[in-house]
């Protein structure tokens, strides 16, 4: 795996899209590959260009790269891919004018239907301990009217005259390098191999139509804000009788007025008064189930930490297995005191004395503590 920032070796920024990652790689991939770029270091160049894509075109692997970096890949990494489909691709521009065979598949061919995404918002609550959403999103699906071939009911589309139903058609030119062939989408049907007297009145012969989505998603429990749930057979329709693509649902989690999240830990930070920390409590907490009973020892300082085993978010795939409570101790001060606390507080401070000592622990220790640092 190369140390090369993803995004730097493509030469697009993070929020580019994914037809902007594609067009970067087969740009550079034109450029170095190996059997068209002799120098040196075309072939490593190549193989970084390779691992880039294999990332960044993959939404889990990306999502996870943008957050944690190539540390968040663990055996997800980059590594080398042979893109078949965008190889073909590539091939044809370097070499179909010089009568090569590239395998390209014809443009008839069952072709995946496109991914989708959208974003589901969830409560703090509901990404701990899982929900049944239903949402709703808009996606293209064959035309009820006319069953997806684009001619109005009571005709049919007839095999294109100009292409003979293949969709592409080629033209051969003579040049100083010899005959060179180039193939180019059939003009008179765009490709579709048929053309259609009568379009669909629904459709207008396109063969597609927008319909609005209502579905029933079970979230599991344990997920966080960013994660990536992949529903296989929802997003747009294949063509050519190609599979439907998918449709990723985004998850945003809102903050909670308490808690807060650390992977499968939840942070508390809990105020007691001076005597419950001087002289020592039972007090009762806030947890995600409910509420709950911790030992405050005597003489707890502030910004001890306190565990409070199992209290935190399950493993999305390790249901048994569940983080910690992690509550931070604050000691808070009193701003406004009766006159009776000031004489209490007065005879205390007598009593203590004057002397002070430097701090052998300050608030940094603290927070490495808490976080495990």
């Amino acid at each position: 795996m190369s140390n090369q920032d993803y995004y730097d070796t493509l030469g697009v920024g993070k929020g580019a899209s994914d037809d902007e990652i594609k067009a970067a790689f087969r740009k550079l991939a034109r450029q170095y590959h190996p059997d068209v770029n002799k120098e040196s270091h075309a072939e490593e160049k190549f193989k970084e260009i390779n691992e880039a894509y294999g990332v960044l075109s993959d939404k889990e692997k990306r999502a996870r790269y943008d957050r944690f970096g190539k540390a968040g890949l663990g055996g997800m990494g980059g590594g080398y891919h042979d893109y078949t489909a965008d190889f073909s691709d590539i091939f044809e521009d370097l070499f179909s004018g010089f009568g090569f065979s590239t395998g390209r598949r014809s443009r008839r061919s069952p072709r995946r239907g496109r991914d989708l995404q959208m974003q589901v918002s969830l409560t703090f609550e509901e990404a701990i301990f899982g929900v049944e959403k239903e949402i709703e999103f808009s996606r293209d699906e064959t035309c009820s009217r006319c069953n997806g071939n684009g001619a109005e009911p009571g005709t049919t589309p007839i095999k294109c005259a100009t292409c003979g139903g293949q969709g592409e058609v080629r033209q051969v030119r003579q040049t100083f390098l010899g005959q060179m062939v180039q193939t180019a989408p059939c003009p008179t049907c765009n490709g579709r191999g048929e053309t259609i007297s009568s379009p669909c009145t629904t459709c207008r012969g396109g063969g597609l139509e927008r319909k609005k989505v209502k579905k029933k998603v079970q979230i599991p429990g344990g997920v966080d804000a960013g994660t990536q749930i992949r529903l296989n057979g929802e997003g747009a329709p294949g063509e050519n009788g190609g599979p439907q693509g998918s449709l990723f649902l985004v998850l945003d989690v809102k903050p909670h007025q308490f808690f807060k999240r650390r992977d499968q830990d939840v942070i508390l930070n809990l105020d007691i008064n001076i005597a419950q920390a001087a002289l020592g409590a039972e007090v009762i907490v806030p947890t995600l189930e409910g509420e709950d009973k911790l030992k405050i020892p005597a003489g707890t300082q502030p910004g001890k930490v306190f565990h409070m085993r199992g209290k935190g978010a399950p493993h999305v795939r390790h249901k048994n297995q569940r983080g910690d409570q992690i509550v931070i101790v604050n000691v808070a001060v009193p701003t406004k005191l009766t006159k009776e606390q000031k004489e209490l507080f007065e005879k205390l401070a007598e009593s203590l004395g004057t002397t002070v000592k430097p701090q052998e622990k300050g608030f940094l220790d603290w927070l490495n503590e808490a976080f495990g640092g």
